[in-house]
């Protein structure tokens, strides 16, 4: 469920409350004043949490703003030799 922030025009601190998307007020009573407090609009916590997922995510960001330096080429990789024997052809493949 969606985090919305609000803050009274009194200035009584800022406050947070959980409600749908489908009814989520304009408005709503200020807890410390009773007044009325509007709805801020606010970037949304897409990446809060300490989940496995979100520990991929974070390293999988991480790469694409700072990769890795590597300070010498891979080793090639050869591919084995291809045979000619017809016989090898009867084998079964991988």
């Amino acid at each position: 469920m969606p985090t919305y922030v609000f803050r009274c025009g009194r200035g009584c601190p800022d406050f947070t409350e959980q409600h749908s998307m489908a009814t989520a007020p304009a408005d709503t009573p200020c807890p410390s004043c009773s007044g009325q407090a509007r709805r801020r609009i606010g970037a949304p916590a897409l990446g809060a949490g300490n989940s496995s997922g979100m520990r991929v995510q974070d390293a999988t960001r991480a790469t694409a703003d700072r990769p890795d330096v590597v300070s010498s080429l891979p080793a090639s990789r050869r591919r084995a030799p291809v045979t000619t024997n017809p016989l090898h052809r009867k084998l079964p493949r991988p």
